[in-house]
């Protein structure tokens, strides 16, 4: 069995700061304060996460962040992908928009409007996906 994991240590700052953090405005910045504060007194990832009602991976999360960057994970990050690469090619996506740029009555749809399902019906049927 591995042993509990815990906050490092706090300094004198770092834990006035996880004390200003304990106001925040941000629940995600107040969960962290409150987990790394229950962690520096003792608790274990269990017990932390039935005190706040989350779940344990939640809170070795916070523990490792906090390992790995200080008090800059009391922030929250972007969620959104490092990359992004376009799933239709150059000749494709003008395609489509060619095709979005008609009415779907073109195509035998028995309406004037696109929805998402239906443009990627019609996309399917003239072969762009």
């Amino acid at each position: 069995m591995k042993a509990p994991l815990f906050v490092r240590p706090l300094t004198t700052e770092e834990r006035q700061a996880l004390q200003v953090g304990l106001r925040a405005r941000e629940a995600f910045t107040l969960r962290r304060c409150q987990i790394l504060l229950a962690s520096a007194d003792g608790k274990t990832a269990t017990e932390i996460a039935a005190l706040f009602g989350c779940a344990t991976q939640t809170v070795r999360n916070t523990l490792r962040a906090f390992a790995a960057e200080g008090l800059s994970c009391l922030t929250e990050k972007s969620h959104r992908p490092k990359r992004v690469r376009p799933l239709l090619a150059g000749t494709q996506a003008e395609r489509l928009r060619a095709l979005l740029h008609r009415s779907p009555r073109d195509f035998g749809k028995p309406t004037r409007l696109w929805t998402l399902s239906l443009a990627a019906e019609v996309a399917f049927e003239q072969g762009l996906t």
